[in-house]
């Protein structure tokens, strides 16, 4: 189904979060995580169920997964940008650790757990890195002694950019991971049986086979559209805020034109500000 998208939430789960498909988070979690943690194989721990989805609302999907080595994960992708999110992301990833522990297990049943979290949007405003790993080290030597604790951002706008068109695309991808934020952000220039040879991976046709044969019911199509639609949104609005800095910023050259005391006529040849808009200025 080609006008559904897989960075919605419901979309993911349903692909990633289900049995037959685990091969396909596997490839995912892998693509994210250190060599020394590379995992073979995973248990779902909570498998996507369409009866979490009443009255077109849905609980948080995010898919948590543990390894045949013990670590566990939670991967979550996140529409909406939301305040404190690096506070969610710290409290999930507490709940993730602290919940392997039973009364009567000790310490030493404690695994490693790492948080994942895509999203569609900028969380993390000092860095142009779209993958950013979190560890907890000691200040001034750098010493990892609490091993246990990993998060990863995600974040699907930073590398998709202004991406339109398939070979723009390819240039981007280097990694596994870059396959798969191509899936997540532009799968629709993608066919499965045509796939260029940067993107020619069995995993990619599957979860595009996958895609293009999914159903949904009544309640999930009502969230994918609605989650979807706030996507279509935000998208215009922070277009909109990029050209209202672009033209914040133009006027800001113009007024220091026009204290140099150039002519009106080669400032709107330099800015591309109308003669009507620097004469506002003066």
């Amino acid at each position: 189904m080609k006008n559904i998208t897989p960075k919605v939430d419901l979309i993911f789960k349903k692909l990633f979060g289900v049995e037959e498909n685990k091969d396909l988070l596997i490839s995912l979690i892998n693509s994210i995580i250190n060599k020394e943690d590379q995992v073979e194989d995973v248990v779902i721990l909570n498998p996507y169920n369409p009866q979490h989805c009443i009255s077109g609302k849905l609980s948080i999907l995010d898919i948590k997964a543990k390894s045949t080595s013990g670590q566990r994960f939670n991967i979550e992708i996140q529409v909406s940008d939301e305040g404190d999110y690096d506070k969610r992301a710290l409290y999930y990833w507490a709940k993730l650790y602290t919940e392997q522990l039973e009364t009567s297990n000790d310490y030493s049943a404690l695994s490693k757990a790492i948080g994942i979290h895509i999203l569609n949007f900028t969380s993390i405003t000092t860095t142009d890195k779209y993958h950013n790993r979190f560890y907890m080290t000691e200040r001034d030597t750098g010493v990892r002694y609490f091993k246990d604790i990993e998060l990863h951002t995600i974040e699907l706008n930073k590398f998709e950019g202004n991406t339109k068109e398939l070979t723009e695309l390819v240039l981007k991808i280097k990694s596994t991971l870059d396959i798969w934020l191509a899936f997540l952000t532009k799968h629709n220039l993608l066919d499965k049986d045509n796939l260029p040879p940067e993107l020619n991976d069995k995993n990619l046709k599957k979860a595009l086979g996958v895609l293009d044969v999914m159903s949904l019911s009544n309640e999930e199509r009502e969230v994918h559209d609605s989650r979807l639609n706030w996507l279509r949104i935000e998208a215009s609005t922070l277009k909109k805020r990029y050209e209202e800095g672009r033209i914040e910023g133009k006027i800001e050259i113009a007024r220091k034109m026009l204290l140099k005391k150039l002519s009106i006529d080669e400032i709107s040849e330099i800015t591309g500000l109308t003669i009507k808009e620097i004469r506002k200025l003066v």
